[in-house]
Protein backbone atom coordinates (compact mmCIF):
# COMPACT_ATOMS: atom_id res chain seq x y z
CA UNK A 1 0.00 0.00 0.00
CA UNK A 2 1.06 3.60 -0.99
CA UNK A 3 2.45 5.94 2.25
CA UNK A 4 1.24 9.56 1.79
CA UNK A 5 2.73 11.99 4.06
CA UNK A 6 0.62 14.63 4.81
CA UNK A 7 2.23 18.73 5.15
CA UNK A 8 -0.42 20.03 6.16
CA UNK A 9 -1.39 21.01 9.70
CA UNK A 10 -5.33 21.51 8.72
CA UNK A 11 -7.67 19.21 10.85
CA UNK A 12 -10.09 19.09 7.32
CA UNK A 13 -7.59 17.97 5.19
CA UNK A 14 -6.30 15.44 7.57
CA UNK A 15 -10.17 14.16 7.72
CA UNK A 16 -10.48 13.38 4.39
CA UNK A 17 -7.66 11.63 4.59
CA UNK A 18 -7.84 10.24 7.20
CA UNK A 19 -11.75 8.98 5.27
CA UNK A 20 -9.58 7.28 2.31
CA UNK A 21 -6.90 5.61 4.87
CA UNK A 22 -9.81 4.20 7.51
CA UNK A 23 -12.62 3.71 5.56
CA UNK A 24 -11.54 3.30 1.98
CA UNK A 25 -8.95 1.97 -0.60
CA UNK A 26 -6.08 4.44 1.14
CA UNK A 27 -3.47 5.68 0.35
CA UNK A 28 -1.81 5.05 4.04
CA UNK A 29 -1.48 8.33 5.87
CA UNK A 30 2.06 9.59 7.12
CA UNK A 31 1.63 12.22 9.88
CA UNK A 32 4.84 13.89 11.71
CA UNK A 33 8.24 14.82 10.90
CA UNK A 34 9.68 11.56 9.52
CA UNK A 35 12.25 11.87 6.63
CA UNK A 36 13.24 9.17 5.10
CA UNK A 37 9.73 6.37 5.35
CA UNK A 38 9.45 4.25 2.57
CA UNK A 39 6.54 4.66 -0.23
CA UNK A 40 5.18 1.26 0.44
CA UNK A 41 3.65 -0.47 3.44
CA UNK A 42 2.12 -3.18 4.70
CA UNK A 43 -1.65 -3.85 3.42
CA UNK A 44 -3.95 -2.77 5.83
CA UNK A 45 -2.04 -0.24 7.13
CA UNK A 46 -4.21 2.86 7.55
CA UNK A 47 -1.63 5.66 9.73
CA UNK A 48 2.38 5.67 10.45
CA UNK A 49 2.39 8.19 13.18
CA UNK A 50 6.31 9.47 14.20
CA UNK A 51 6.23 10.62 17.29
CA UNK A 52 9.27 11.18 19.99
CA UNK A 53 7.11 12.00 22.87
CA UNK A 54 8.58 14.20 25.61
CA UNK A 55 11.33 12.40 26.48
CA UNK A 56 12.03 10.09 23.75
CA UNK A 57 13.55 9.34 19.97
CA UNK A 58 11.90 9.47 17.23
CA UNK A 59 9.45 6.33 16.46
CA UNK A 60 7.20 5.62 13.68
CA UNK A 61 4.35 3.63 15.17
CA UNK A 62 2.09 2.05 11.68
CA UNK A 63 -1.26 1.43 12.93
CA UNK A 64 -3.74 -0.55 11.20
CA UNK A 65 -7.33 0.19 9.99
CA UNK A 66 -8.50 -2.62 12.02
CA UNK A 67 -6.87 -1.30 15.43
CA UNK A 68 -7.88 2.21 14.80
CA UNK A 69 -11.24 0.85 14.22
CA UNK A 70 -11.42 -1.28 17.08
CA UNK A 71 -10.82 1.11 19.23
CA UNK A 72 -13.16 3.35 17.78
CA UNK A 73 -16.21 0.82 18.66
CA UNK A 74 -15.04 -0.18 21.97
CA UNK A 75 -15.25 3.75 23.00
CA UNK A 76 -18.63 3.63 21.61
CA UNK A 77 -19.65 0.57 23.30
CA UNK A 78 -18.08 1.86 26.54
CA UNK A 79 -19.23 5.54 26.53
CA UNK A 80 -21.83 5.89 23.74
CA UNK A 81 -22.14 7.63 20.31
CA UNK A 82 -22.44 10.87 18.89
CA UNK A 83 -20.90 14.20 18.06
CA UNK A 84 -17.25 14.63 18.70
CA UNK A 85 -15.49 18.25 18.83
CA UNK A 86 -11.79 17.97 18.15
CA UNK A 87 -9.93 20.81 20.07
CA UNK A 88 -6.53 18.53 19.57
CA UNK A 89 -3.96 18.46 17.21
CA UNK A 90 -4.58 15.90 14.27
CA UNK A 91 -0.46 14.84 14.74
CA UNK A 92 -1.12 13.21 17.63
CA UNK A 93 -2.81 10.01 18.13
CA UNK A 94 -5.78 11.87 20.75
CA UNK A 95 -6.61 14.11 17.55
CA UNK A 96 -6.20 10.85 14.86
CA UNK A 97 -8.94 9.19 17.15
CA UNK A 98 -11.10 11.68 17.84
CA UNK A 99 -11.37 11.90 13.60
CA UNK A 100 -11.44 8.10 13.56
CA UNK A 101 -14.43 7.98 16.28
CA UNK A 102 -16.71 10.51 13.95
CA UNK A 103 -16.14 8.60 10.99
CA UNK A 104 -16.53 5.34 12.22
CA UNK A 105 -20.27 6.82 13.49
CA UNK A 106 -20.89 8.46 10.52
CA UNK A 107 -20.57 12.01 11.52
CA UNK A 108 -18.09 14.51 11.00
CA UNK A 109 -16.62 16.07 14.05
CA UNK A 110 -16.64 19.42 15.08
CA UNK A 111 -13.34 21.47 14.59
CA UNK A 112 -11.96 23.62 17.00
CA UNK A 113 -9.87 26.02 14.50
CA UNK A 114 -6.50 27.95 15.65
CA UNK A 115 -5.00 28.15 18.99
CA UNK A 116 -7.04 26.54 22.15
CA UNK A 117 -8.30 29.01 24.65
CA UNK A 118 -11.33 28.86 26.72
CA UNK A 119 -13.36 31.25 24.71
CA UNK A 120 -12.36 29.64 21.50
CA UNK A 121 -13.94 26.12 22.87
CA UNK A 122 -16.78 27.86 24.16
CA UNK A 123 -17.49 29.37 20.65
CA UNK A 124 -16.85 25.51 18.46
CA UNK A 125 -19.41 23.81 21.20
CA UNK A 126 -21.93 26.33 21.07
CA UNK A 127 -22.05 25.76 17.31
CA UNK A 128 -22.84 21.90 17.82
CA UNK A 129 -26.23 21.31 17.14
CA UNK A 130 -26.58 17.95 15.22
CA UNK A 131 -30.36 16.66 16.32
CA UNK A 132 -31.58 12.84 15.35
CA UNK A 133 -34.94 13.14 15.17
CA UNK A 134 -35.80 16.24 17.15
CA UNK A 135 -33.39 15.18 19.72
CA UNK A 136 -30.44 16.93 20.49
CA UNK A 137 -27.19 14.09 19.54
CA UNK A 138 -24.94 13.62 22.16
CA UNK A 139 -21.97 15.39 22.53
CA UNK A 140 -17.70 13.95 22.98
CA UNK A 141 -14.31 15.92 23.27
CA UNK A 142 -11.06 14.90 24.23
CA UNK A 143 -8.86 17.04 25.87
CA UNK A 144 -5.61 16.98 27.97
CA UNK A 145 -5.23 17.67 31.26
CA UNK A 146 -3.62 21.20 30.37
CA UNK A 147 -6.62 22.11 28.28
CA UNK A 148 -9.17 21.19 31.21
CA UNK A 149 -7.10 23.48 33.22
CA UNK A 150 -7.50 26.33 31.26
CA UNK A 151 -11.61 25.60 30.92
CA UNK A 152 -11.64 25.51 34.46
CA UNK A 153 -10.35 28.67 35.45
CA UNK A 154 -12.16 30.46 32.95
CA UNK A 155 -15.35 28.64 33.99
CA UNK A 156 -15.47 30.59 37.12
CA UNK A 157 -16.38 34.40 35.82
CA UNK A 158 -17.52 33.23 32.06
CA UNK A 159 -20.66 31.48 32.06
CA UNK A 160 -20.02 30.20 28.19
CA UNK A 161 -16.97 28.16 29.60
CA UNK A 162 -19.38 26.56 32.24
CA UNK A 163 -22.36 25.54 30.14
CA UNK A 164 -19.90 24.34 27.62
CA UNK A 165 -18.00 21.84 30.12
CA UNK A 166 -21.25 20.90 30.94
CA UNK A 167 -22.55 20.30 27.61
CA UNK A 168 -21.03 16.52 27.01
CA UNK A 169 -22.09 13.14 27.88
CA UNK A 170 -18.38 12.57 28.47
CA UNK A 171 -15.30 14.71 27.79
CA UNK A 172 -12.24 12.17 27.70
CA UNK A 173 -8.76 13.59 29.58
CA UNK A 174 -5.95 11.60 28.63
CA UNK A 175 -1.75 12.05 27.94
CA UNK A 176 -1.06 12.73 31.15
CA UNK A 177 -2.48 11.74 34.84
CA UNK A 178 -5.25 14.09 35.84
CA UNK A 179 -4.88 15.33 39.20
CA UNK A 180 -7.66 14.96 41.69
CA UNK A 181 -8.00 18.56 42.68
CA UNK A 182 -8.67 19.32 38.95
CA UNK A 183 -10.80 16.31 38.37
CA UNK A 184 -13.25 17.27 41.19
CA UNK A 185 -13.46 20.85 40.43
CA UNK A 186 -14.17 20.15 36.64
CA UNK A 187 -16.81 17.42 38.36
CA UNK A 188 -18.32 20.73 40.66
CA UNK A 189 -18.87 22.69 36.93
CA UNK A 190 -20.57 19.46 35.50
CA UNK A 191 -18.43 18.08 33.87
CA UNK A 192 -18.30 14.73 33.47
CA UNK A 193 -15.13 13.72 33.27
CA UNK A 194 -13.44 10.12 31.65
CA UNK A 195 -10.02 9.62 32.90
CA UNK A 196 -8.17 8.01 29.69
CA UNK A 197 -4.60 5.77 29.50
CA UNK A 198 -2.95 4.47 26.89
CA UNK A 199 -0.31 5.09 23.94
CA UNK A 200 0.30 5.67 20.22
CA UNK A 201 1.18 1.98 19.92
CA UNK A 202 -2.21 1.01 21.55
CA UNK A 203 -4.65 3.37 19.53
CA UNK A 204 -4.68 6.23 22.12
CA UNK A 205 -6.47 5.29 25.02
CA UNK A 206 -7.59 1.94 25.90
CA UNK A 207 -8.37 2.16 29.50
CA UNK A 208 -11.04 4.13 30.75
CA UNK A 209 -11.18 5.29 34.44
CA UNK A 210 -8.71 2.23 35.48
CA UNK A 211 -10.93 -0.51 33.24
CA UNK A 212 -9.71 -1.89 30.16
CA UNK A 213 -12.20 -1.28 27.00
CA UNK A 214 -13.64 -4.65 25.74
CA UNK A 215 -11.58 -7.00 24.20
CA UNK A 216 -8.80 -5.19 25.58
CA UNK A 217 -6.53 -6.86 28.72
CA UNK A 218 -3.71 -5.17 30.93
CA UNK A 219 -1.57 -7.15 33.33
CA UNK A 220 1.70 -6.38 35.55
CA UNK A 221 5.05 -8.00 34.97
CA UNK A 222 7.81 -7.58 36.89
CA UNK A 223 6.23 -4.15 38.20
CA UNK A 224 5.62 -3.22 34.37
CA UNK A 225 2.34 -2.66 32.63
CA UNK A 226 1.57 -4.85 29.69
CA UNK A 227 -1.05 -4.31 27.58
CA UNK A 228 -2.76 -6.88 24.36
CA UNK A 229 -5.87 -6.81 22.51
CA UNK A 230 -7.39 -5.62 19.00
CA UNK A 231 -5.75 -2.34 19.18
CA UNK A 232 -2.23 -2.64 19.42
CA UNK A 233 -0.18 -1.26 16.85
CA UNK A 234 1.82 -3.48 14.38
CA UNK A 235 5.04 -1.85 15.22
CA UNK A 236 7.62 0.58 14.67
CA UNK A 237 8.03 1.54 10.67
CA UNK A 238 11.53 0.18 9.67
CA UNK A 239 12.69 -0.69 13.28
CA UNK A 240 12.15 -4.72 14.01
CA UNK A 241 14.71 -4.64 16.61
CA UNK A 242 12.56 -1.33 18.66
CA UNK A 243 9.51 -3.56 17.55
CA UNK A 244 10.51 -6.88 18.95
CA UNK A 245 11.66 -5.31 22.06
CA UNK A 246 7.84 -3.58 22.55
CA UNK A 247 5.93 -6.17 21.26
CA UNK A 248 6.63 -9.47 22.47
CA UNK A 249 4.46 -12.92 22.80
CA UNK A 250 3.18 -15.19 25.91
CA UNK A 251 3.93 -18.53 25.41
CA UNK A 252 0.52 -19.10 24.51
CA UNK A 253 1.23 -16.77 21.43
CA UNK A 254 -0.94 -13.56 22.43
CA UNK A 255 0.96 -10.50 21.50
CA UNK A 256 1.37 -7.81 24.10
CA UNK A 257 2.83 -4.42 24.35
CA UNK A 258 5.40 -3.64 26.99
CA UNK A 259 4.20 -0.08 27.89
CA UNK A 260 7.90 0.99 29.89
CA UNK A 261 5.12 2.29 32.67
CA UNK A 262 4.75 0.83 36.61
CA UNK A 263 1.63 -0.08 37.71
CA UNK A 264 -0.36 -2.76 39.48
CA UNK A 265 -3.59 -4.85 37.96
CA UNK A 266 -6.16 -5.34 41.29
CA UNK A 267 -9.43 -6.70 40.94
CA UNK A 268 -9.49 -5.44 36.84
CA UNK A 269 -8.58 -2.05 37.98
CA UNK A 270 -5.26 -0.54 36.49
CA UNK A 271 -2.96 1.30 38.73
CA UNK A 272 -0.09 3.41 36.91
CA UNK A 273 2.37 4.79 39.23
CA UNK A 274 4.73 6.25 36.89
CA UNK A 275 7.59 5.39 34.32
CA UNK A 276 9.91 2.40 34.94
CA UNK A 277 13.00 4.48 34.20
CA UNK A 278 11.92 7.78 35.34
CA UNK A 279 14.12 7.94 38.22
CA UNK A 280 16.91 9.35 40.07
CA UNK A 281 19.28 8.80 42.49
CA UNK A 282 19.29 11.59 45.18
CA UNK A 283 21.66 10.71 48.36
CA UNK A 284 21.75 6.99 47.48
CA UNK A 285 18.12 6.71 47.34
CA UNK A 286 16.30 5.97 44.30
CA UNK A 287 13.40 8.62 43.86
CA UNK A 288 10.29 8.28 40.79
CA UNK A 289 9.88 11.78 39.82
CA UNK A 290 6.01 10.34 38.85
CA UNK A 291 5.76 9.78 42.28
CA UNK A 292 6.85 13.00 43.19
CA UNK A 293 5.11 14.63 40.67
CA UNK A 294 1.48 13.43 41.67
CA UNK A 295 2.04 14.78 45.15
CA UNK A 296 2.88 18.10 43.98
CA UNK A 297 0.32 18.72 41.92
CA UNK A 298 -2.63 18.14 44.43
CA UNK A 299 -0.77 21.57 45.06
CA UNK A 300 -0.03 23.08 42.13
CA UNK A 301 -2.17 21.37 39.65
CA UNK A 302 -0.07 22.61 36.70
CA UNK A 303 3.84 21.58 38.01
CA UNK A 304 6.12 19.48 36.27
CA UNK A 305 9.10 17.37 38.20
CA UNK A 306 11.89 17.15 36.75
CA UNK A 307 15.61 15.90 38.39
CA UNK A 308 18.46 18.16 38.00
CA UNK A 309 22.20 17.91 39.41
CA UNK A 310 23.21 18.71 43.04
CA UNK A 311 26.41 19.25 44.18
CA UNK A 312 25.78 17.02 47.82
CA UNK A 313 23.36 14.71 46.50
CA UNK A 314 24.20 14.17 42.92
CA UNK A 315 20.40 14.74 42.05
CA UNK A 316 17.34 16.46 43.48
CA UNK A 317 13.64 16.60 42.39
CA UNK A 318 13.22 20.35 40.99
CA UNK A 319 9.50 21.88 40.55
CA UNK A 320 8.63 23.83 37.17
CA UNK A 321 5.68 25.54 37.49
CA UNK A 322 3.36 28.90 36.33
CA UNK A 323 1.67 29.03 39.23
CA UNK A 324 2.72 32.11 41.41
CA UNK A 325 2.21 31.10 44.86
CA UNK A 326 4.64 30.39 47.15
CA UNK A 327 4.35 26.67 47.85
CA UNK A 328 7.68 25.43 48.00
CA UNK A 329 7.91 24.75 51.90
CA UNK A 330 3.90 22.85 51.53
CA UNK A 331 5.68 20.91 48.43
CA UNK A 332 8.50 19.77 50.41
CA UNK A 333 6.45 18.86 53.31
CA UNK A 334 3.72 16.71 51.24
CA UNK A 335 6.53 15.17 49.60
CA UNK A 336 8.35 14.42 52.72
CA UNK A 337 5.11 12.67 54.45
CA UNK A 338 4.09 10.61 51.21
CA UNK A 339 7.31 9.52 50.17
CA UNK A 340 10.50 10.35 52.17
CA UNK A 341 12.97 13.18 52.64
CA UNK A 342 15.23 12.22 49.89
CA UNK A 343 12.31 12.88 47.10
CA UNK A 344 11.47 16.67 48.71
CA UNK A 345 12.15 19.01 45.66
CA UNK A 346 15.33 21.06 45.93
CA UNK A 347 13.52 24.50 44.78
CA UNK A 348 10.62 25.51 42.84
CA UNK A 349 11.22 27.64 39.36
CA UNK A 350 8.33 30.02 38.07
CA UNK A 351 8.31 30.28 34.28
CA UNK A 352 5.38 32.63 32.19
CA UNK A 353 4.23 29.43 30.66
CA UNK A 354 5.17 25.42 31.01
CA UNK A 355 7.01 24.18 27.62
CA UNK A 356 4.54 22.28 26.03
CA UNK A 357 4.84 19.84 22.65
CA UNK A 358 2.08 20.62 20.39
CA UNK A 359 -0.32 17.53 21.50
CA UNK A 360 -0.23 19.43 24.81
CA UNK A 361 1.51 17.43 27.37
CA UNK A 362 4.86 19.30 28.93
CA UNK A 363 7.94 19.16 26.92
CA UNK A 364 10.21 17.78 29.34
CA UNK A 365 13.51 18.08 27.67
CA UNK A 366 13.20 21.72 27.57
CA UNK A 367 11.63 21.85 31.20
CA UNK A 368 15.03 19.72 32.55
CA UNK A 369 17.23 22.36 30.04
CA UNK A 370 15.75 24.78 32.44
CA UNK A 371 16.03 23.20 35.52
CA UNK A 372 19.79 22.53 35.05
CA UNK A 373 20.61 26.05 34.25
Amino acid sequence: MRLEPLASDDPRVLLRALRGAVLGAGPAVALGDAPGLPAEVPAGTAVVLTTSGSTGVPKSVALSRSALTSSAMSTAARIGEGHWLLPLSGGYIAGVQVMVRALVSGRDPAVLAGRFSAAAFAHAVSGMHSTVDGSLVPRYTSLVPAQLQTLVDAAGEDAAVRRALAAFETILVGGQRLPDVLRERALELGARIVRTYGSTETSGGCVYDGVPLDGMRVEACDGELRITGPTLADGYLGDPARTDAAFVRDAAGARWYRTGDAGEVEDGVVRVTGRIDNVIVSGGVNVSLDRVERVVREILPDAVVVGAPHERWGETPVVVTASPDDALAAVRDAVGREIGRPARPDRLIRVPEIPRLESGKPDRRAIARLAEG
